[in-house]
């Protein structure tokens, strides 16, 4: 899952000075502009021409960025979940991946976001294809990884299927997401995850414990 440490998804921001912004300041600002609109409106009522009113830009400058809207979007769900971030190479184990994705799903905006892009499956399917396009690969790998070191460290059965155990836990997202309520703290989320995980015979090791 995602870290919400330097998203930009705030709901409040500095003012930025008269005049256009220069491109760097307009990557900044496009980007912020259309996960605001995308959370308070949803896709169909997110335009281009909205998001450059305000980002304060023209549409020919989202536009020299942007094919359309549906890659704008996807750009900025990126963006704010840190998809293309260099420097991020995993979790050290599954209790640190958890509280990440905890972390991330304790906070309401994060959690309207989601909830947003997976309910315009049906009338936008595009962007969510497009957006799983994005994302299948790479972070799909990363928690793999994740989950094949805890079997490597004993803490998750040899015989646990990690392609199955990923698609729950990908469910696990949704169904929290639907039945759990906003306001939920990010140690009651984790815990939430770690019930799921116990089923698949996860044990995690105890403070200086030899598996490694």
């Amino acid at each position: 899952m995602m870290t919400t440490d330097d998203l930009g998804m705030t709901g409040t921001r500095a003012p930025r000075p008269a005049g256009r912004p220069r491109s760097q300041e307009a990557d900044l600002a496009i980007l912020t502009a259309a996960l605001d609109l995308l959370i308070e409106y949803g896709v169909a009522q997110t335009s281009i021409e909205q998001v450059a009113r305000r980002a304060g830009v023209t549409r020919a400058t989202v536009y020299r960025r942007y094919a359309d809207k549906t890659a704008l979007l996807v750009r900025a769900l990126q963006w704010a979940n840190h998809d293309n971030d260099p420097d991020f190479i995993g979790w050290r184990d599954l209790d640190h991946m958890f509280g990440d994705w905890a972390a991330h799903l304790s906070e309401p905006r994060n959690r309207v976001l989601l909830r947003r892009v997976f309910g315009a499956v049906d009338d936008h399917p595009e962007l969510m294809r497009a957006y799983r396009e994005a994302n299948a690969g790479r972070r799909a790998a990363v928690v793999r990884d994740a989950l094949r070191l805890a079997q490597d460290r004993g803490e998750l059965p040899a015989d646990a299927d990690v392609d199955v155990v990923q698609e729950v836990l990908s469910s696990a997202v949704m169904g929290h997401l639907g039945g759990h309520p906003d306001d939920e703290g990010a140690e009651q989320i984790k815990a939430y995850f770690l019930a799921i995980m116990k089923q698949f015979g996860y044990r995690p090791a105890t403070k200086g414990s030899e598996r490694i």
